[in-house]
């Protein structure tokens, strides 16, 4: 960062490579999907003007994730936190009808993942799917490692109630 922040762009390069797949993956998921790219180029845009002020001390990945995180939750802000648009739907329908199984699981994790607060959704992109350590994520979310183990217990224990048959589908 030390680099990055006296205007080496290979070092910016070498970042944006590193990173691209698991940042790209993340803003997805935390979007749902829109917006994806707008997102990941904010995220490094806001790196750069904060390179000075990065703190060597901390992680580069945990400050970067921290960056793409409240920059979804200010997306969610500004529009109605819908999981799927009414064309996602009708494509996943048709899927659906083709016999479609991935289709099928994304539909049903995006509806699963809809269904908790945004707390509980966080943690378990963060836990789950990114595969960020408690620490990392407590980091992240700003709040102590125990309140990420909270999260994600009660997110578990709600997503297996709503996967059940009879839940919410």
């Amino acid at each position: 960062m030390h680099a990055v922040a006296t205007g080496d762009p290979e070092a910016l390069r070498e970042l944006c490579e590193r990173y691209e797949r698991p940042l790209h993956r993340f803003l997805h998921r935390a979007a749902y999907g829109r917006d994806t790219d707008d997102l990941y180029q904010e995220t490094w845009l806001r790196v750069v003007r904060a390179a000075r002020r990065f703190d060597p001390t901390r992680r580069f990945s945990t400050w970067l994730f921290q960056i793409a995180l409240n920059l979804a939750r200010d997306l969610h802000r500004r529009a109605e936190a819908v999981p799927l648009s009414p064309q996602a739907l009708d494509a996943a329908s048709a899927d659906r009808a083709t016999g479609n199984d991935a289709a099928d699981a994304a539909l049903d994790v995006r509806r699963l993942l809809g269904a908790l607060s945004e707390s509980q959704r966080e943690v378990v992109l963060l836990r789950v799917l990114q595969d960020v350590s408690e620490e990392d994520a407590a980091e992240i979310l700003g709040c102590p490692r125990g309140t990420v183990k909270s999260r994600l217990h009660h997110a578990l224990a709600r997503l297996a109630t709503l996967a059940r048959p009879g839940g919410v589908w």
